[in-house]
């Protein structure tokens, strides 16, 4: 039976779904093909049709974690002025729904850890994926007149991973918390934001 384009459109995109609950639920050393291809309900005969490779899957699915973050940056910022864009966007990083949400979240607390052990290729997507972001915080900050965008946003965006990672250790609720608060206030009072909630 042939497929139209579209089909397999939606078939990739499904795989890619897979993928990256899979790689969020267990790290990517833990996907198998196998799984991600029950996980999509589809059979693992059809998996070469669309990736070349274990890598080529996991490096797609990185992509799309990415494309997901930065998604959200702008559902975030939206058409905001940058400040108040930069207090959204610092304001969801850093809340607790985020924190709970690590099947959703930003990428790279989920990937940080593990990509150093990552082939080359997927090394190379997750590191666009950083400066892609990146790249969105920075635009902001120099809309604010930084001297520095960025410098500033490779900062920003490691604090509020860093700040992200600790609350998500934290066993104890309340004390992560306290966490996310001081770290949200710390950042926007060292970024110069006026709103320090």
């Amino acid at each position: 039976m042939r497929y139209d384009s579209e089909h397999k459109r939606r078939t990739r995109d499904k795989v890619l779904k897979a993928a990256t609950r899979a790689i969020r639920s267990n790290g990517p050393h833990r996907v198998g093909v196998a799984g991600v291809m029950s996980g999509a309900g589809l059979t693992h005969g059809g998996f070469y049709a669309h990736f070349s490779s274990k890598d080529d899957l996991i490096s797609a699915a990185i992509d799309q974690m990415f494309d997901e973050s930065r998604e959200r940056f702008s559902k975030e910022a939206g058409e905001l002025p940058p400040e108040q864009a930069l207090n959204a966007y610092i304001d969801f990083y850093l809340s607790r729904k985020h924190r709970d949400a690590v099947s959703v979240g930003c990428p790279i607390p989920v990937l940080a850890a593990d990509a150093r052990r990552l082939s080359k290729q997927t090394r190379e997507q997750f590191a666009r994926g950083v400066s892609a972001l990146q790249d969105k915080i920075a635009l902001q900050l120099k809309k604010l007149g930084r001297p520095d965008p960025d410098q500033a946003a490779h900062s920003m965006l490691s604090e509020l991973v860093g700040a992200l990672l600790i609350a998500r250790g934290e066993p104890d609720t309340q004390r992560s918390d306290e966490i996310l608060i001081a770290s949200k206030r710390a950042l926007k009072e060292r970024m110069g934001l006026s709103d320090g909630g």
